[in-house]
């Protein structure tokens, strides 16, 4: 049955798929406390919510006996940092640049769960992909998919760091994989290339202090302190996955959904910074960026305007300085008064 589930997944579509069981991660629970105690989830409460269950996946369905998780690969085919180097273009998250992987990752599953049933004619599933109090890294490391890096993202000897998970929680007994062991040694190469300085030491991160957190999940303002840092950085960053060696194992995302759209790889800034709801909507519909709204969309991007040093950008600025959204409106002055005449 094993092997079997193994071929059916990758058949689906998945790179990899390994197995554990909701007891192998004893240490999550401490761990998520500490990450919690030191405030470094920021505003992100849900994180504080269900603890019990989020440190302990057999508090979250005791009848499971197995977890599996899977990986799916999504490597760009170009060098994610080149845009970084254009400061008038907006600098994108290679995941957010085409479909939401939520739905895409989520239909695989629901199928090689469905399968799973069918042939083993017994059992019970549930399937997860990021929206539910399950530690997806933790597991994937005791399934053996990767190991939790130094950037605490999950880093593959087969797929590098580009990767989404999904698991599969199951009523039935399947034999578990070996866990896979740390294998960053001396690099810090993920630590060095963040530009906010986000890591107060190896495997911690401060997600107060992440690109990815404040420009996707922080509400209101960003300290005025970090947004020179944040470049022209506009939803997520790449920074620290891309920095990883273990990329150079990493095969091109075989999923065309997750191909970049070309109109998403390096956007001018100004054609953004002009969006209305309904544009906004229209040109993100079915993309990851769409949950965030346009006022905080917009409010990203004026940063990255700001931080353009390109005068041009004065008109677009000056008429958003007026705009209905108060944090839209500051982050037009802010950039305005940076910008040269």
């Amino acid at each position: 049955m094993k092997e079997a589930l193994v071929s059916r997944a990758l058949e689906e579509g998945f790179s990899l798929c390994r197995v554990c069981r909701p007891g192998d991660i004893p240490h999550a629970a401490d761990r998520l406390h500490a990450f919690l105690e030191a405030g470094y989830h920021g505003q992100m409460g849900w994180m504080a919510e269900r603890t019990a269950w989020r440190g302990d996946p057999a508090a979250l369905w005791p009848e499971a006996r197995s977890v599996i998780m899977l990986a799916e690969n999504y490597t760009p085919d170009c060098d994610p940092m080149e845009v970084v180097g254009q400061p008038e273009s907006a600098a994108i998250s290679v995941y957010a640049r085409n479909r939401d992987y939520h739905d895409v990752v989520k239909k695989r599953l629901k199928r090689v769960a469905r399968w799973l049933l069918e042939a083993a004619k017994e059992g019970e599933v549930k399937v997860f992909v990021d929206t539910a109090p399950v530690m997806e890294k933790p597991l994937g490391q005791a399934a053996g998919l990767g190991w939790q890096g130094k950037h605490t993202n999950l880093v593959s000897r087969d797929l590098g760091s580009w990767f989404f998970l999904g698991a599969i929680f199951t009523t039935l007994e399947l034999e578990p994989d070996a866990a896979e062991v740390d294998h960053c040694g001396s690099c810090r190469r993920c630590l060095t290339a963040c530009p906010t300085d986000a890591f107060p030491a190896p495997y911690r991160l401060d997600a107060r202090r992440c690109i990815s957190y404040l420009t996707i999940e922080h509400a209101g303002p960003v300290d005025e302190a970090l947004r020179p840092m944040l470049g022209n950085r506009i939803y997520g960053c790449d920074d620290c996955l891309a920095a990883c060696p273990w990329n150079k194992f990493a095969a091109e995302a075989a999923e065309v959904k997750y191909h970049a759209r070309p109109d998403l790889v390096a956007p001018d800034l100004e054609e953004l910074a002009g969006l209305d709801d309904a544009g906004f909507r229209a040109l993100f519909s079915g993309s990851p960026i769409k949950r965030i709204g346009r006022g905080r969309f917009v409010r990203n991007v004026l940063y990255a305007i700001g931080n353009s040093g390109a005068g041009r950008f004065r008109p677009v600025t000056r008429a958003l300085c007026a705009d209905a959204d108060p944090v839209v409106a500051d982050a037009a002055q802010w950039a305005l008064e940076r910008l040269p005449e």
